[in-house]
């Protein structure tokens, strides 16, 4: 395969993992267990939808 080729939704992916780096204890390799990286990950997204939640609605959004 020669050239560039766009994947479907990869923004999607590339957008999540753009959202776990603005975690100060996901942007460097602090832990060491693969079991409390996992946590991290899970409280950084726990974190994140909890304030996505919790903003009060737009008058314009449905």
């Amino acid at each position: 395969m020669a050239g560039f080729l766009v994947l479907p939704r990869r923004w999607v992916a590339e957008r999540t993992f753009a959202w776990l780096m603005n975690s100060r204890r996901l942007a460097r390799e602090y832990e060491t267990l693969p079991g409390t990286r996992e946590a991290m990950i899970r409280w950084s997204m726990v974190t994140r939808m909890s304030r996505r939640l919790g903003r009060p609605r737009s008058a314009g959004r449905h």
